[in-house]
């Protein structure tokens, strides 16, 4: 792997927008993806418009909510399944950003004994792929009345919700634009800047 100091220059690449990218937080939860309904995320922030891919061996969640909204870009808003869950833990984790010839990725959690942790997650996603497995599920129910997760992780009233009491997915696959957390530990992180080749998490077929 080159590092970024000994790199060559690869035709025009906009560090503005990779300095913003790669600020995303290395945190992730997961969800089954639903068809978007009307529906609108409260929120006073501005998210960058770039998406990132996660991936991880295993999530196993703990007060799970999902729901349709949007996130708000410099560009205008863009729709998202939003999805909290209240505790989560990952095995092999791993965050991928790529603008240009440039790719950020961190890995942590990859000791079975200790896995990524965090608490409180918020995810603003535009696809999932995985095995999923829900307890205790709920589904179409008023997203304004959802109550598994934090208090934050609900959507507008009369909108498409749905919730379960835990979610297991395995071979997580995800492709978001926003995630927050409340406290989140990335045991074992690991983070390199690649130049060229292919770096992501994983690519589509």
């Amino acid at each position: 792997m080159k590092d970024a100091q000994s790199a060559p220059a690869y035709g025009r690449t906009n560090w503005r927008r990779f300095a913003v990218a790669v600020g995303v937080p290395a945190v992730v939860a997961g969800g089954l993806v639903l068809a978007l309904a009307e529906g609108a995320l409260a929120a006073n922030f501005t998210i960058a418009g770039e998406q990132f891919k996660l991936s991880a061996s295993k999530l196993v969640g703990t007060g799970f909510t999902q729901y349709s909204g949007e996130l708000e870009t410099k560009d205008g808003k863009v729709p998202a399944a939003m999805s909290g869950i209240e505790r989560a833990t990952l095995n092999d984790l791993c965050q991928s950003v790529a603008v240009g010839p440039i790719t950020l990725r961190i890995e942590a959690g990859n000791d079975p004994d200790h896995p990524v942790k965090a608490n409180d997650l918020l995810i603003g996603m535009s696809s999932l792929g995985g095995d999923a497995t829900f307890t205790e599920m709920q589904i179409g129910l008023d997203a304004g009345t959802l109550d598994r997760a934090q208090d934050e992780a609900k959507g507008a009233p009369g909108g498409f919700g749905q919730q379960a009491k835990t979610v297991t997915i395995a071979n997580l696959r995800q492709q978001a634009y926003y995630t927050s957390a409340s406290t989140f530990t990335l045991n074992g992180m690991s983070l390199k800047l690649h130049v060229g080749g292919e770096h992501e998490c994983f690519y589509e077929d």
